[in-house]
């Protein structure tokens, strides 16, 4: 009796192998699933990166306030005669002074 049980228990695990640690098995699946699903993610950034880009390109290509914008924000250019005032924003990470 203790033959045919040892046996089945050994073809079990025989069995198991492949389907569990073999080149197709479910823990190799779920990493590759896990995987595919961190590419996905960072294809969604990357597209939304690009729209952004592509409407800053056709702003820039449209017209000439977008150029203007970013002649005035970052390098600070201003028309004749005109006086620009940039305000920065508060710094909240600032520690609070001792009395």
């Amino acid at each position: 009796m203790r033959w045919p049980v040892m046996i089945l228990a050994v073809l079990v695990v025989v069995l198991q192998y492949p389907l569990w640690l073999g080149k197709g098995g479910w823990l190799r699946v779920w990493d590759v699933d896990r995987q595919l699903q961190a590419q996905r993610d960072e294809n969604y950034r990357l597209e939304q990166r690009n729209a952004s880009l592509e409407e800053e390109v056709r702003d820039l290509k449209s017209g000439n306030d977008a150029i203007e914008e970013r002649a005035r924000y970052e390098l600070g250019l201003t028309r004749e005669g005109e006086i620009f005032v940039q305000i920065p924003q508060k710094a909240t990470n600032r520690p609070e002074p001792i009395q």
